[in-house]
């Protein structure tokens, strides 16, 4: 039996090393060996923030990935919560909704909760969905709660997680993008401000309405709010507190996913055991109430979410243009802080401009995924 300690969430002062990144740029006949020589230096430099270099380090980071793949060596990611760094993390999701697949994303997230300080869990539907929801699938996560307890005594109690379960806006907000405060944005509000050093992380899976009106509440907040949005669908349930978001606040610490995320079930290997439907059949039902419930839901790898969590799994939580299961960014000239879907066109899959920048890692991630299943189901160390 383990039990995580936190770790810190390292400054943003932490960067990849350019000289890595040029050489396998400049030596691309040697593209393999120039790969293997990103694996080993990838993780632990530092670039000053003030270089102009570093602007260049991030694109390229972008381009490694796709080297990597090709080549068929990918890094070996040295941060990220798999390798001890403990974030906060909030999840704003619209679980309950006209799309099922948040009730996988929440089950795939739930099974790594030991890894996480998990300050909040709302529910930020267009509509449909509620709180209810969320219960639901905690009610899951309780039956299985002996099992994963076997493996960390760091998973929180069920009552620990109905404790941060909150219901956010039903409605999507006004065109000025914020109304009234819910339960959902006081919540957020007041863990942000909460006093932790660290940043508090609001991965949103549905409408970004509670993330707006908490910012537009208490502006303070930002400089310990971290969001990563799952865009899309989600943005335009609610296009004015988006628009709200990136139009009055470009301040905001903010990744926004609109295509990169579809590398969670689009392309990469899916052969054999690593199909989406095969992977959930082989790996998933039948592995606790938590696997159960979650192919009931739907009976194939969608989680579009997901990539959320992966991002904060493996990879420097702190350098959205760096490689991570969950996807790299570039950064625009939109304020200091704000990324979104790269559009070199290697690193698009099919139609989806940044998806193989998840896909990349997909049997990485399932693997990973795979053995947490087990947990639940109480296989034995």
């Amino acid at each position: 039996m383990d039990s995580a300690k936190p770790n810190r969430v390292f400054a943003e002062t932490d960067r990849v090393d350019t000289q890595p990144l040029f050489y396998c740029i400049l030596n691309s006949r040697g593209r393999a060996n120039a790969t293997r020589r990103l694996v080993s230096d990838w993780d632990g430099r530092r670039v000053r923030r003030a270089s102009p270099l570093r602007y260049v380090a991030a694109a390229c980071a972008l381009w490694v990935v796709a080297c990597a793949a090709h080549a068929g060596v990918l890094p070996i990611l040295k941060r990220g919560a798999v390798n001890g760094d403990r974030c906060r993390v909030i999840v704003s999701t619209d679980i309950g909704g006209s799309d099922p697949d948040d009730f996988q994303s929440m089950v795939h997230f739930l099974v790594y909760a030991d890894l996480f300080d998990v300050e909040g869990l709302i529910s930020s539907p267009p509509k449909q969905g509620r709180a209810t929801h969320i219960h639901k699938t905690v009610d899951a996560y309780e039956r299985d709660y002996p099992n994963l307890v076997q493996w960390s005594t760091a998973y929180p109690s069920p009552g620990q997680l109905r404790a941060v379960v909150k219901q956010g806006a039903i409605d999507p907000a006004p065109e000025q993008g914020f109304s009234q405060p819910t339960e959902g944005s006081r919540w957020i509000a007041a863990r942000a401000g909460a006093g932790d050093a660290r940043p508090l992380y609001v991965l949103v899976w549905g409408s970004i309405t509670d993330v707006a009106q908490a910012v537009h509440d208490d502006p303070a907040i930002k400089r310990n709010l971290r969001v990563y949005s799952i865009g899309s669908w989600n943005t335009s349930n609610d296009r004015a507190a988006r628009d709200y978001l990136f139009r009055e606040h470009i301040d905001l610490w903010w990744i926004e996913s609109d295509t990169t995320f579809r590398g969670m079930y689009v392309g990469g290997n899916q052969e054999g055991e690593w199909g989406n439907k095969s992977f959930l059949e082989t790996h998933v039902r039948g592995h606790g109430a938590l696997g159960d419930f979650l192919v009931t839901k739907l009976g194939a790898i969608k989680m579009g979410d997901s990539p959320s969590v992966l991002y904060l799994l493996s990879g420097d939580p702190n350098d959205p243009a760096a490689p991570h299961w969950g996807g790299s960014f570039v950064k625009t000239d939109h304020g200091p802080n704000y990324w979104t879907d790269s559009q070199d066109a290697a690193l698009q899959e099919g139609k989806y401009p940044g998806a193989k920048t998840v896909n990349a890692w997909r049997e990485r991630f399932l693997t990973d995924w795979r053995d947490r299943m087990d947990r639940a189901a109480g296989r034995a160390r």
